[in-house]
């Protein structure tokens, strides 16, 4: 019996265990998408524990117990990650951390302490992404942490409307401090979300490779690949190429491309025309090293970011979180005019052994044409005239892929166009390469900024004349001519979808989609983009032109305390004690007649008791003033009581 008293509860924590566990369940909403189930489930079988430990007066589970799970939890945690470092390791230790600390929780101390991991895990959640919702949960979060704080310490007559006010009212005494230290700290070279963390998540997108229906799965995904805002008039939708990656090496069924690499000569080999377009690009996480840019690019500002030999943007490190940079493009430009034997050869290399109709057909069509220019038209036109059909649904393909797609199914998505133009071209001695990006884009009026999804993602080919360089053709533009001249999220509005296989949202729908998109993307600019331009231009406002950091140090300091002042004189007026009323007032000048001194805490008894031995006031004198006081003080609003207390101390001599 005296060993369950000394490790078992008395349910003294029954009230407010329950406030416990809800905010560290709801300090764990947001990294529950990123963690193992069985994290999760580990959390919520400690708190049901927990709790019906504390119901039924039981015992705590033994020291060996304890430590028994907190080891096969980090282990567990070791062999999910193979680390225990980075983001997505961390929260999950400090989840496991918070679920096993409340097996050992006896005190209300021992609550603090979960609160305590509560905060943190809300702050960690920071570290993975700060969506839009971000700050509302940030804001419900605490207040909902700090009223559970003040529930453990509260009176059982104060409401938990009014815990919840307190809790507010702290909050918002916290808040223009914080707004004044994330304005004025000298802000890091690039946004807080443009430094690589590990997300612990997958992120879709184009890859290295394609095969028959890989870009048109991604078709389906309404996910925004990346945001544009023009400097200028936005180009035509049939030159909103988004160049990303490029695809040479054909095994008879998918296509891939080389690692990136920088291309030494790659930017000498363009020749530019016309007027550039100039345009900022924020990009989500891919995870690939594939840098996104109309095509063709010429100039960027994003840092560690080359020109690869095909003419393509990758960054030296994959991108696994949002960034922004600024390009400069043009679209009509020469690429790669001067070409060797041996870049030739590669261009032109394909299997023996696979889709040898499709080559018999490109070389009976390059006679029958006599020109390369002329052949490429004629296939344009095959693909016009005869029955091939545009959709995202296309049947399946089997060894030889292009040529069931040419001869059998003659269905197909960008990716099987593309591809099935590519080996025409290279079977008729004509180097050609696919090139894999985006295609289009959706202008959102509400931001003047266009909306890039992996919806739009493409892919269309490029083909080398001698003297020309390399040239785009998109044989989908002669199957689907709306696809590039309307874009996807046009075309399913207008009916046409539906034929691809798209569904469309309703109008109102979509409204609401533009609407939310504007909002993040404002969100993203304004507030997750507050860098050093940003600070800049804000100080220039105030009359400060490019403060140096000893200087915003200042200012920020100065500022952090006038308002800690401000605030701690609102507080001090808040909870002044009040003036003394004229009863009182009239009580000490009584005290000061009789020649004693009133003591700390003395009630007005106990001081009449005692004055009444050597004063040179009789002792009924004292004793009616007294009572006349308490009538006047405590005795409710009694306007008589008052009088005859006044009439009474200003008899006095």
């Amino acid at each position: 019996m005296s060993r369950i008293k000394r490790h078992g509860t008395d349910g003294s924590l029954l009230s407010s265990l329950p406030w416990t566990l809800a905010s560290l369940a709801l300090a764990l909403l947001p990294h529950v998408i990123y963690l193992p189930v069985w994290i999760s489930a580990a959390f919520l079988a400690c708190g049901l524990w927990r709790y019906m430990i504390e119901k039924r007066r039981a015992a705590l589970p033994s020291t060996w117990i304890r430590a028994a799970l907190a080891l096969a939890c980090f282990l567990g945690v070791l062999f999910e990650y193979q680390t225990i470092s980075g983001v997505g390791p961390g929260s999950a230790l400090l989840a496991i951390m918070a679920s096993l600390k409340l097996l050992e929780t006896r005190k209300r101390r021992d609550q603090f302490v979960l609160l305590f991991i509560a905060i943190f895990l809300v702050m960690s959640a920071l570290l993975r992404e700060q969506y839009l919702w971000s700050l509302p949960y940030l804001v419900v979060a605490m207040i909902f942490i700090m009223t559970a704080w003040l529930r453990m310490s509260a009176a059982a007559s104060e409401s938990i409307r009014r815990s919840f006010a307190t809790g507010g009212r702290l909050l918002l005494y916290a808040a223009p401090i914080a707004i004044v230290m994330w304005v004025f700290f000298p802000r890091i070279s690039s946004p807080f979300w443009a430094v690589p963390i590990d997300t612990s998540s997958g992120v879709s997108g184009l890859s290295s490779t394609m095969s028959p229906g890989d870009i048109s799965s991604l078709s389906l995904s309404n996910e925004v690949a990346f945001r544009v805002r023009f400097d200028s008039q936005i180009p035509a939708a049939r030159d909103l190429y988004w160049r990303g990656l490029v695809l040479h090496q054909f095994n008879g069924r998918s296509w891939k491309g080389s690692e990136p690499s920088m291309g030494r000569r790659a930017a000498q080999q363009i020749e530019v025309r016309g007027e550039p377009v100039r345009y900022r690009i924020t990009m989500e996480a891919t995870r690939q090293h594939w840098v996104y840019a109309l095509d063709i690019p010429y100039q960027w500002d994003l840092h560690k970011t080359r020109m690869s030999a095909q003419q393509v943007l990758a960054r030296d490190f994959p991108i696994d979180q949002r960034i922004a940079y600024q390009v400069e493009s043009y679209t009509d430009y020469r690429a790669g005019a001067d070409m060797n034997d041996f870049v030739r050869d590669r261009y032109l290399a394909l299997p023996d052994s696979s889709n040898r109709r499709t080559a018999e057909l490109a070389r009976q069509m390059r006679r029958d044409a006599g020109s390369d220019g002329a052949f490429i038209n004629a296939l344009l036109a095959l693909f016009h005239d005869e029955d091939f059909y545009y959709t995202l649904q296309p049947p399946p393909l089997g060894r030889n892929p292009v040529d069931n797609f040419l001869f059998d199914t003659r269905r197909g998505f960008c990716e099987h166009y593309a591809s099935a133009f590519t080996v025409m071209m290279r079977s008729a001695g004509i180097p050609a390469r696919i090139v894999l990006g985006y295609q289009g884009g959706e202008l959102n009026p509400l931001g003047n900024y266009m909306i890039v999804r992996q919806s739009d993602a493409h892919a269309w080919a490029e083909v080398w004349f001698a003297g020309r360089g390399w040239v785009r053709v998109d044989p989908t533009a002669a199957v689907a001519p709306e696809r590039i001249e309307l874009g996807i999220a046009e075309s399913m509005f207008d009916g046409i979808g539906l034929e691809w296989g798209l569904s469309a949202p309703s109008k109102f729908l979509h409204q609401m989609q533009l609407r939310w998109d504007a909002m993040n993307a404002q969100w993203n600019d304004w507030v997750l983009g507050y860098g050093p331009e940003k600070q800049n231009a804000f100080m220039g406002l105030l009359g400060m032109d490019n403060p140096s950091w000893r200087k915003m140090l200042l200012t920020l300091i100065t500022l952090v305390i006038g308002l800690i002042l401000l605030i701690s004189g609102i507080l001090a007026l808040r909870y002044r004690p009040p003036p003394p009323d004229r009863a009182t007032i009239l009580y000490r000048r009584f005290v000061a007649k009789t020649g004693h001194q009133l003591s700390i805490g003395e009630s007005p008894a106990a001081f009449a008791m005692r004055a009444s031995t050597g004063s040179r006031l009789s002792a009924d004198t004292i004793l009616d003033i007294t009572n006349s006081y308490q009538e006047a003080r405590y005795g409710g609003v009694d306007a008589l009581a008052l009088q005859r207390l006044e009439t009474q101390v200003a008899a006095i001599p």
